[in-house]
C-alpha cells in the first residue's frame, strides 16, 4: 500500500510539470506515443496539417528539447551489462534525458576495467597497446550531442570535448599524400578509383536497392572481379575492414552513411581524428562525469543469464544471473527497474604477443562464440527469436577476424622512413600519414598508419606510436613465410621493413621498436552476412524493461563498426524504455542531398563529367544554383552533346515565342 501511494505521488508530482498545457495534451493523439526512432527510408517529407514532429532525419537545436518522463525514475535501479561506449552513453542519456539519479546507475563489467573495445593502455617502457582506431566523421549527431555535454579533458569549464576535437581539427587539417604503396616503398599514384562503367553502373543499382533484397548476400555474391581489384575497393575495404565475403548489405548501408564522404575517399580529407588514442579521447572524459554524478561501476561480475518472465504484457526481466568470485549471485528487479545489455563483443577472446611471442597458433571455430561476451546473447536467444541468432556472427573465426600490432617507436630507419610519408614532421603534434597506408603487394594487404603524436597523455618526447593491421593475415609473407598469427612481432617488423625497402637496417629498427600484437577472432563479426531478424531490435517486441545495445543489434539505416552507432543504441533504448517525448533523428540526411549525388557520380567516375553533366551546367549556369554541380575541367566535357544542342534549339525557340 505505501508503495502504491508513494507511486501516485511521483505521477502526480511530475504532472505538476506539464500541468499548464493539460488542455493541448489531453486532447493530443500524440502525447505518450512518440516514434523514437523514425525512419528516413520509408518517410515522405510533407508537411500536412497533422504534421507536428520534425522529419526523421532533420537534424538540428531543435531536437534538444529536454526529456520528459511520464512518471518518477528517482527509485528505479538501472544495470548495463558492459562499460563499453553504448553502456556509457546508455547511463548518460539515462541520466540527462530520463532525469534517473545518477547513484541508481550500477555498471556490471566481466573486465577489471571500462571501455570495452575502446581500448588504450600501455607505456614506453613496456609498449602501448591499442587493439583498433576510429575514423571519425562530422555527421556523427549522437556522439557529438553527448560529447558536447562532457568537460574536456586538457581545457578547463565550461569547455568540452567536442570543443577540444574541433579546436585541433579546425586547425590541422588531415589528408595523405601517401595512401598506397608499392615497390619495397614506392608512393603509387592513388588519384583514380580505376572504376570500369558496369561497376560504377553496379554500384549505383546497388544504391536503389531495397534493404530487404539483400538477405545472406556477400560482396563478392554481387560485384564482378574488376570492381574487387579497382583502387576504389581497395580504398574502401582497408578503410573499413570489409572483405569481399562480408554483407552485401552492411556495404549498401555504408555507401549510404558516407556518401558524402566519397571525394575523400582516397586521400582521406573527409576524416577527422582526436588528438590521443580512443581511450583517453572518449572513455576517460565520460567514465569521469558519470562516477563523479554517482554511477557505480562493478568490475569482474560475469552476466551469465536473464530471467526473463512471461505474461500477457510481455517480457520482464525480473533477474540478473551472475557469477562473482566463483559464486553464483542472482540480482532481483523490481518492476520499476531496467537492463541494458551489450551484445556480443567484437575484442572477445583477444590473445596478445610480444617481440618474441606470437599471439595465437590455431583457430578453433568448435569453441567459438562460448566465452562470456558471446554466451549472454546465445542464453538470450535460445528463450525466443526476438533476441536474434548469435551463431550468424560468431561461428566463423576465419572470415571475422584480423591482427593489429602496435609499434612504440623510438627513432629508428622505420621513423625515418615514415617521415617521407607524413605530411607533418611526425613530432610536430599535426596530422603524420593522415590514416592508414597500404601496401597494396603486401600478401598479407598490410597498413600502418601514425596519427597525430603523443597519441597518450605523457607519452615521451622521443616516443612514436604506428598502428599496423593486416586483412589477408591468412596468407604467408612476402619476406616472413609465414601467416600474420603465426608470426613474433619482430617478425611482423620484419615484413614491414621488407615493404618500405629498409630490410638492411632490421636490427637497427628492432632495437628500437617495441610490438604489442593482438588477435582479434571477432573484430569484423558485425560484418558477417545476415538476414532480417539476425539482430535484435534496441528494445525487442514486447520487452518492458530491457534494452539491447552495441554493434550487433538492428537500427533503421545505421551502419556498425563506428562509435555513432553505439550511442545511437544506446539513445534509442533510453527513450523508448521510458516512453521520453524526444527522438533519435535518423542519419544525417546528405544521402539525399544533389550536391553529394552529383559530386558522387562524377567522383565515381575519376572525376570526369558524368551522363549529362554537360546539360545541367549549361541549364545552371549563371543562375542561383550553379554551385551545385561538383567542380571540374568545364573543357573537357562534351558541349556538343546531343542533349545539349537540342536544349540550345529549344531555348532560340524560347526566345522567339518571346519576342
Amino acid at each position: 500500500m505505501a508503495n502504491f501511494t508513494q507511486e501516485l505521488k511521483t505521477i502526480r508530482i511530475m504532472k505538476e510539470i506539464t500541468s499548464k498545457f493539460d488542455k493541448v495534451l489531453n486532447a493530443s493523439a500524440e502525447y505518450g506515443n512518440v516514434n523514437h526512432e523514425p525512419d528516413s527510408s520509408t518517410e515522405q517529407q510533407r508537411n500536412t496539417p497533422k504534421k507536428a514532429m520534425p522529419f526523421s532525419d532533420q537534424i538540428g537545436n531543435y531536437q534538444r528539447n529536454k526529456g520528459i518522463p511520464n512518471k518518477s525514475y528517482k527509485d528505479s535501479k538501472i544495470y548495463i551489462v558492459g562499460s563499453g561506449i553504448a553502456g556509457m552513453s546508455a547511463a548518460y542519456y539515462f541520466i540527462r534525458d530520463g532525469h534517473v539519479p545518477a547513484e541508481n546507475i550500477t555498471f556490471l563489467e566481466q573486465l577489471h576495467i571500462e571501455g570495452g573495445s575502446l581500448d588504450g593502455a600501455g607505456n614506453a617502457k613496456d609498449g602501448y597497446v591499442i587493439r583498433g582506431g576510429r575514423e571519425m566523421d562530422m555527421t556523427y549527431e549522437n556522439l557529438w550531442d553527448m560529447f558536447q555535454d562532457i568537460p574536456a579533458l586538457e581545457m578547463p569549464a565550461p569547455y568540452s570535448v567536442l570543443d577540444e576535437y574541433r579546436l585541433i581539427n579546425d586547425n590541422d587539417s588531415n589528408y595523405s599524400k601517401a595512401r598506397l604503396i608499392h615497390n619495397l616503398g614506392e608512393i603509387k599514384d592513388f588519384s583514380k578509383f580505376g572504376l570500369a562503367k558496369k561497376d560504377q553502373l553496379a554500384i549505383i543499382k546497388l544504391l536503389l536497392k531495397k534493404k530487404e533484397e539483400l538477405d545472406d548476400l556477400t560482396i563478392e555474391d554481387y560485384f564482378s572481379e574488376s570492381f574487387l581489384s579497382s583502387n576504389f575497393w581497395t580504398f574502401w575495404r582497408t578503410m573499413f575492414a570489409f572483405e569481399n565475403w562480408h554483407s552485401l548489405l552492411e556495404l549498401k548501408l555504408y555507401m549510404h552513411r558516407f556518401l558524402h564522404a566519397i571525394d575523400g575517399l582516397n586521400d582521406l580529407s573527409s576524416l577527422v581524428f582526436p588528438k590521443y588514442n580512443q581511450y583517453d579521447t572518449f572513455v576517460t572524459p565520460l567514465r569521469k562525469v558519470l562516477q563523479d554524478k554517482g554511477v557505480k561501476i562493478q568490475f569482474n561480475v560475469l552476466v551469465k543469464d536473464l530471467d526473463i518472465q512471461n505474461n500477457t504484457e510481455g517480457k520482464t526481466v525480473a533477474g540478473i544471473i551472475t557469477e562473482q568470485d566463483g559464486q553464483e549471485v542472482r540480482i532481483p528487479l523490481g518492476p520499476n527497474d531496467f537492463v541494458i545489455v551489450t551484445t556480443g563483443s567484437m575484442t572477445e577472446d583477444t590473445f596478445y604477443g610480444d617481440n618474441t611471442k606470437a599471439p595465437i597458433i590455431g583457430i578453433d571455430n568448435s569453441t567459438s562464440g562460448q566465452s562470456a561476451g558471446w554466451k549472454l546473447w546465445k542464453n538470450l536467444a535460445a528463450k525466443s527469436a526476438i533476441f536474434g541468432k548469435p551463431e550468424k556472427f560468431c561461428s566463423n573465426i576465419e572470415k571475422s577476424a584480423w591482427e593489429s600490432a602496435t609499434l612504440t617507436c623510438k627513432p629508428s630507419a622505420l621513423i625515418e622512413k615514415l617521415k617521407g610519408y607524413s605530411v607533418n614532421d611526425p613530432y610536430s603534434g599535426k596530422t603524420v600519414t593522415g590514416g592508414i597506408i597500404t601496401i597494396t603487394d603486401s600478401n598479407w594487404l598490410m597498413s600502418f598508419t601514425c596519427n597525430r603524436q603523443p597519441h597518450f597523455p605523457g607519452q615521451p618526447d622521443d616516443v612514436l606510436v604506428l598502428w599496423v593491421y593486416a586483412l589477408f593475415m591468412d596468407k604467408q609473407g612476402n619476406y616472413i613465410k609465414k601467416t600474420m598469427p603465426e608470426c613474433t612481432g619482430d617478425e611482423i617488423l620484419a615484413e614491414l621493413c621488407h615493404h618500405l625497402g629498409i630490410i638492411d637496417q632490421l636490427d637497427d629498427v628492432i632495437k628500437n621498436t617495441i610490438v604489442r600484437t593482438t588477435f582479434m577472432p571477432y573484430i569484423t563479426s558485425m560484418f558477417m552476412p545476415r538476414a532480417k531478424g539476425d539482430r535484435p531490435r534496441v528494445v525487442p517486441n514486447g520487452c518492458k524493461n530491457l534494452g539491447l545495445v552495441g554493434q550487433f543489434v538492428e537500427t533503421n539505416n545505421d551502419v556498425v563498426f563506428t562509435m555513432e552507432s553505439s550511442v545511437r543504441t544506446a539513445r534509442i533504448a533510453v527513450y523508448e524504455l521510458l516512453n521520453l517525448n524526444k527522438q533519435v533523428p535518423d542519419i544525417n540526411p546528405l544521402q539525399y542531398d544533389i550536391r553529394h549525388l552529383l559530386k558522387a557520380a562524377r567522383t565515381l567516375n575519376d572525376d570526369k563529367p558524368f551522363i549529362g553533366e554537360g546539360l545541367l551546367r549549361k541549364i545552371l549556369k549563371g543562375s542561383y544554383f550553379e554551385h551545385i554541380l561538383p567542380g571540374g575541367d568545364e573543357e573537357n566535357e562534351d558541349h556538343e552533346s546531343f542533349l545539349a544542342e537540342q536544349f540550345g534549339k529549344f531555348r532560340d525557340w524560347l526566345k522567339g515565342i518571346k519576342g
